[in-house]
């Protein structure tokens, strides 16, 4: 049987287990994080564990990562309109020729989250 208490001054709340009290798992807590601060959360864990450990203890962690889901959302939608229209890809070539839009849209999203990725996901 676990035990939770709660730390008077961070507002933490630590779990037994075994003799020692770890802080307690965030994430059933606050499971709004999009998916971009999700693969950004992995990344963390895996590559920068100090630096999740302080968000973690700070309480921080689900605040900074929903604000990267932003970021990178926004950056995504960004990136996608503007080569878009850049390589000209359009509503009018979208009712001529369906499939070469498909494909060409993909090939923009796909580098466009590639681009995503290297900037603000694994950064």
């Amino acid at each position: 049987m676990n035990q939770f208490k709660t730390h008077a001054r961070t507002g933490l709340q630590y779990e037994l287990q075994g003799d020692y009290y770890v802080i307690a798992g965030e994430e059933d807590e606050n499971p709004t994080v999009g998916i971009w601060g999700q693969r950004h959360l992995r990344w963390l864990k895996q590559n920068r564990r100090v630096t999740y450990s302080n968000l973690l203890t700070a309480g921080k962690v689900y605040d900074y990562l929903r604000e990267i889901d932003a970021q990178a959302s926004g950056q995504l939608d960004l990136m996608i309109r503007q080569m878009a229209r850049a390589e000209g890809v359009t509503e009018q070539l979208k009712a001529e020729n369906p499939l070469e839009w498909v494909r060409r849209m993909n090939s923009i999203r796909n580098r466009a989250e590639e681009i995503v990725y290297s900037d603000l996901i694994f950064n």
